[in-house]
């Protein structure tokens, strides 16, 4: 299987590689830009599938997954996003996307869905999708000021000092948040934070 991640995040486009590579995905080629993505298409043809990042450069919303579906030879291309939102979700399906995939996934539910859309099946899961979107919405003032602490790479020692409150209670505040926003660990709940677009 050969895959394509367009994502101008490096974090994301190497653990997203990573996790597909220790999974058996025999060739996996990373860019940062839709332009660069089109051109990988072009130089070493279609790919099995594509994930493409819809805050990236040059996407312009789902008219570069037109572009890149025609560079694809109209082969599968999905939208990779960490603003989950379910009517972009449902706009880029009926656009001819392979899948709207939400960055704060498993692992191992990211494989699954990367070889489900290889399939040529639709990756759809608008379940999780409505749980990011109530997530996001229902921090509290104080979890949001943490989490802003979080996104500064500030200790919980830090945080505590910098909100008056004791350490203790930043770190039952980060473990709320965390399970609010699915996340794994506090350097998680920060990404998605970015990617959401929270602070």
């Amino acid at each position: 299987m050969r895959v394509l991640i367009a994502d101008d995040h490096d974090l994301v486009r190497e653990a997203l590689a990573s996790f597909l590579k220790s999974e058996g995905v025999a060739e996996i080629v990373t860019v940062p830009t839709l332009d660069d993505a089109i051109r990988a298409a072009d130089e070493s043809g279609s790919f099995d599938l594509v994930l493409l990042d819809y805050n990236m450069p040059g996407m312009n919303g789902l008219e570069g997954l037109g572009r890149m579906l025609a560079a694809n030879d109209r082969r599968p291309v999905a939208i990779l996003s960490g603003n989950v939102s379910k009517a972009i979700a449902e706009q880029a399906i009926r656009a001819g996307a392979a899948g709207f995939v939400p960055k704060t996934m498993s692992s191992r539910s990211m494989v699954s869905a990367v070889r489900f859309m290889a399939a040529g099946e639709v990756y759809a899961p608008f379940n999780i999708l409505q749980q990011a979107d109530t997530a996001s919405g229902n921090l509290s003032q104080r979890e949001t000021d943490v989490l802003r602490g979080l996104c500064e790479g500030k200790s919980n020692k830090e945080i505590a000092r910098s909100l008056d409150l004791q350490e203790v209670t930043i770190k039952l505040h980060v473990k709320t948040l965390s399970r609010k926003l699915n996340a794994k660990n506090r350097t998680h709940a920060a990404m998605i934070a970015r990617e959401l677009n929270l602070i």
